[in-house]
């Protein structure tokens, strides 16, 4: 297991605003539950409105790309953006600030590391 800190966090949000800061977005929405930290913070650091559903020409955060389901409802907004902290495939259509192994299982700063492994089984039972 990989646990992730502020400190990266801080890094990725700096990152992605770096990216964004000259875009002209509607907004900033983040998938709840980890991509709502990452939208909050990029909503502040860019001075866009906090987004309560994705739209077109929205940047579209998310904490984790693993299996697409989440990200894929979305691909078809226009002049949208989207950006995730972790990807667990090689990005084409989307941003991802940083690229791991498929196996490796993330617990993000505010998740309990306590609880990880069951937070890992609720997950993969709740997947196709």
């Amino acid at each position: 297991m990989n646990k992730l800190d502020w400190i990266e966090f801080d890094e990725c949000v700096y990152s992605i605003s770096e990216k964004c800061k000259n875009k002209r977005f509607v907004g900033v929405y983040g998938f709840p539950r980890g991509g709502i930290c990452l939208a909050v913070a990029l909503s502040h650091s860019l001075g866009l409105s906090l987004l309560d559903e994705p739209k077109n020409n929205s940047l579209i955060v998310d904490d984790i790309y693993d299996t697409g389901y989440t990200l894929e409802r979305i691909k078809h907004l226009k002049g949208s953006e989207v950006h995730v902290w972790i990807s667990k495939k090689k990005p084409t259509w989307w941003n991802a600030y940083k690229y791991i192994i498929e196996k490796e299982w993330i617990i993000f700063p505010w998740e309990n590391k306590n609880s990880a492994n069951n937070d890992k089984e609720l997950y993969y039972k709740s997947r196709p």
